[in-house]
């Protein structure tokens, strides 16, 4: 688990960081931006990390934590950005 909180520490961090300096329109351009944020820093933990057993649940946990987290901020800034004018 110490290789898989980090992402989903990250992943926190980059949406709120997204809710706080974007412009509401673009909240749905740049939550995919984080989700591939967040497999890019996966992948490099993953590589840090010396043992070997494990690599896929580790992966899994890292990214399934990432989507569910993208998921519930999906939820709460896609309203507002389709109210700031947003197209899909």
């Amino acid at each position: 688990m110490r290789s898989v909180v980090p992402v989903w520490i990250l992943s926190v961090v980059a949406v709120l960081a997204v809710g706080l300096f974007v412009p509401a329109a673009s909240f749905l351009v740049f939550l995919p931006v984080v989700l591939g944020l967040a497999l890019v820093v996966t992948f490099g933990i993953q590589l840090l990390v010396p043992v070997r057993k494990g690599f896929v649940d580790r992966v899994s946990a890292s990214l399934g934590g990432a989507v569910v987290i993208l998921a519930v901020a999906t939820a709460v800034l896609a309203p507002l950005a389709f109210a700031a004018g947003a197209k899909i």
